[in-house]
C-alpha cells in the first residue's frame, strides 16, 4: 500500500501546515528500529524516550518523512511536518493511510475498568451466532475471521496504527462489524480517536489508574470520550446507531447519563434500569437469570461464574439486542456458547480435591467481586467450611493507593491472603508488600495466621495450594493471561496458569511443567534492581 504524505492530511482535522509536498509512504512507523525504506515515521514524546531523539535512526533506516511536534536542526532531504501534537495526530495519519476502516465497519467500543475483555468476547460471540461477519480487537488479542493475533504482553490498548491496521484487516477480510476493547490509556492517548464507533458500552468505572490521570474525575473522564465520540461519528451507508449503553448500578451512571448527547440506554439490577436481571442464579456451573426490557423476557445461561458476570452479559445483550436488532434469542444463545475467556476465572484442575482457580482481578472492585464469587462458588457447593485461599500482588510504579486497598478487601473477604509480586519493577518488592501488609493489618489481619508476605510469586502460588484442604478454593489473582512479569527493566516469561499447574503437579506428585523462572527465586532485591 502507497500513499502520498499529502493524501494523508486530506481530512486531517488538527491544525497542520497549508502545503504538504507528495511524497510516497508505504507504511508507518513509531519506532525507529521498526522503520522501513518509505515509513513515515512519527517522533512522539514517551515517558522514558523522546522519539525526536531517534529520528537520525529513522532516517538511516529510511524513513521517507518525519512528523512531529519540536523543532529539529535542518537535515538534507528530509521532509519534516511539525505538529502540535503527533501522538494524536498518528491516529488521524493512520486512518487515512488505510483508507479509514472504521468508516466501512460497524465499530462498537467497550470500555470500564473490570469487564471490559468478557463483554467484548461476550459480543463477539453473539454476533458470530447471528451470522454476523465480526470481528474483535481485545486486550488479549485480535480476532480477525479464523485468525488469532497476541497485541502484547501486558494490556492496554493497541497502538493507534496497529488499531486501524487491524481494522483495515477486517475490511480485507469482508468482515462488517467489529468489537473493540478501549482502556483509559488509549482515550488519553488518542489511539482509538479515528475508529468511528457507532456503539459505546461501560461495564463501570472503579479505582483504577489514578497514578497516570490523577484524579478519579479524570479517569472518568478519559473513558467517557468514547461516548463523546459517537456524536463525531461520520454517517456510513450501512447506518450508524449511536448508540450509549452504560451501567445503573454503577458510582459513573449519573455522570455519564448527564454528559451522554446520543440514545443512551442503561442496563443493571436497578428497578429504573432499561434493561434488567431478574430471578439470578449463581452456581458453581454458571449464572442463569431472565432479562427484562418491556416486551422482552429472555433466559440467558452461562458458563461464567459470579454475580459480576450477570452484569457482563447484561451489558452484551443491551447492545446486541437494541443497538444491532439482533433477535433476544439469539443474543441469549450467543451468551451460552462462550465456554470461558482466558485468565478470567480459569479454572486449573489436575485432580486435585479443591478447586485452582486464575483471574485477572488486579483492581481493588475486581479483586472484591472475585472473592465474592468463590464465596458464591462455595455456598453453592454446600461447602461451608471451605476457605477462600487468595495470591495477589500489586504492581510497581503505578497507583500506589490500591495496594493498601487490595489488602484490605482480601483481609475482609478471604480466609488466607498471600501477598506477593505483580511487576514490582524498579520498585522495591519488599516496600510493596509492606504498604500491602499494613492494609491487610488495618482491617484485622494477623501476619502468619490470615495473611503471609511471599515474595516470589511462585513459591507464594505453591504455599497457597500446600495450605488448600478438600474444598478449599485457590484464587490466583493480578496477572490472568499475561505472559510476562517485570523485574527491573527485565521482562520475564511468566504465566500464572502455568506458575498454578507446575504448583498442583508438584503437591500431587503428578507430570506437568516447571514453575516458571522469576529473579526472585535467586536473587536478592539489590540484585535484580541492578539488572
Amino acid at each position: 500500500m502507497t500513499k502520498t504524505l499529502a493524501q494523508l492530511f486530506v481530512d486531517f482535522p488538527l491544525p497542520h501546515p497549508a502545503e504538504i509536498p507528495d511524497v510516497p509512504i508505504t507504511g508507518i512507523a513509531i519506532d525507529s528500529r521498526a522503520v522501513k525504506p518509505g515509513d513515515l515515521f512519527v517522533a512522539m514524546k514517551g515517558g522514558t524516550a523522546d522519539g525526536h531523539d531517534y529520528i537520525d535512526k529513522a532516517i538511516a533506516n529510511g524513513a521517507a518523512a518525519v512528523v512531529g511536534e519540536r523543532p529539529v536542526a535542518q537535515i538534507a532531504n528530509l521532509t519534516y511536518i511539525r505538529l502540535d501534537d503527533s501522538r494524536q495526530a498518528l491516529t488521524w495519519l493512520a486512518a487515512a493511510f488505510y483508507d479509514w476502516p472504521g468508516r466501512k465497519l460497524t465499530v462498537i467500543g467497550v470500555t470500564g475498568t473490570d469487564g471490559k475483555t468478557t463483554t467484548t468476547n461476550l459480543l463477539h460471540q453473539i454476533l458470530r451466532t447471528a451470522g454476523l461477519k465480526a470481528g474483535m480487537v481485545s486486550t488479549v488479542n485480535a480476532v480477525i475471521g479464523d485468525e488469532v493475533l497476541d497485541t502484547g504482553f501486558h494490556v492496554t490498548t493497541p497502538d493507534a496504527h496497529d488499531v486501524q491496521h487491524y481494522l483495515a484487516k477486517m475490511v480485507d477480510a469482508g468482515l462488517t462489524h467489529v468489537v473493540l476493547e478501549t482502556t483509559s490509556h488509549g482515550w488519553a492517548q488518542h489511539r482509538v480517536d479515528a475508529s468511528e464507533f457507532d456503539i459505546g458500552v461501560v461495564t463501570n468505572i472503579t479505582h483504577e489508574h489514578l497514578d497516570e490521570h490523577g484524579s478519579y474525575e479524570n479517569y472518568r473522564a478519559a473513558k467517557a470520550r468514547l461516548f463523546e465520540s459517537l456524536e463525531k461519528t461520520l454517517p456510513k451507508p450501512q447506518g450508524n446507531p449511536r448508540l450509549a449503553v452504560i451501567n445503573r448500578d454503577d458510582r459513573s451512571y449519573y455522570f455519564l447519563h448527564d454528559l451522554i448527547k446520543t440514545k443512551k440506554l442503561s442496563y443493571g439490577l436497578h428497578e429504573s434500569a432499561d434493561v434488567r436481571a431478574e430471578n439470578v442464579h449463581l452456581s458453581l456451573d454458571g449464572i442463569k437469570f431472565f432479562v427484562d426490557s418491556g416486551h422482552i423476557h429472555v433466559e440467558v445461561t452461562s458458563d461464567l461464574v459470579g454475580a459480576y458476570n450477570v452484569s457482563n452479559c447484561l451489558a452484551a445483550f443491551t447492545v446486541a439486542v437494541f443497538g444491532l436488532g439482533i433477535d433476544p434469542q439469539v443474543a441469549a444463545r450467543g451468551m451460552s456458547t462462550l465456554r470461558g475467556i482466558p485468565g478470567r476465572m480459569e479454572r486449573i484442575d489436575l485432580g486435585q480435591p479443591f478447586t485452582a482457580i486464575v483471574d485477572f482481578a488486579h483492581t481493588p472492585n475486581a479483586l472484591k467481586v472475585a472473592l465474592e464469587a468463590a464465596r458464591e462458588m462455595l455456598k453453592a457447593e454446600r461447602e461451608q467450611k471451605g476457605r477462600v485461599i487468595a495470591v495477589f500482588g500489586s504492581a510497581g510504579l503505578r497507583d500506589k493507593e490500591k495496594r493498601r486497598m487490595m489488602a484490605e478487601v482480601s483481609a475482609e473477604l478471604a480466609d488466607i491472603s498471600i501477598l506477593t509480586a505483580e511487576d514490582p519493577r524498579t520498585e522495591s518488592l519488599e516496600g510493596i508488600l509492606e504498604e500491602m501488609a499494613a492494609g491487610a493489618r488495618s482491617r484485622g489481619g494477623r501476619e502468619g495466621e490470615t495473611f503471609w508476605r511471599v515474595a516470589d510469586r511462585g513459591e507464594a502460588i505453591r504455599s497457597a495450594v500446600r495450605m488448600a484442604r478438600p474444598g478449599d478454593i485457590v484464587l490466583a489473582c493480578g496477572k490472568g493471561h499475561e505472559q510476562s512479569m517485570c523485574f527491573g527493566r527485565t521482562e520475564f516469561l511468566w504465566d500464572d496458569r502455568i506458575a498454578m499447574r507446575a504448583a498442583l503437579a508438584e503437591l500431587l506428585g503428578v507430570d506437568g511443567p516447571k514453575m516458571p523462572y522469576l529473579p526472585s527465586q535467586d536473587k536478592s532485591e539489590a540484585e535484580w534492581l541492578r539488572g
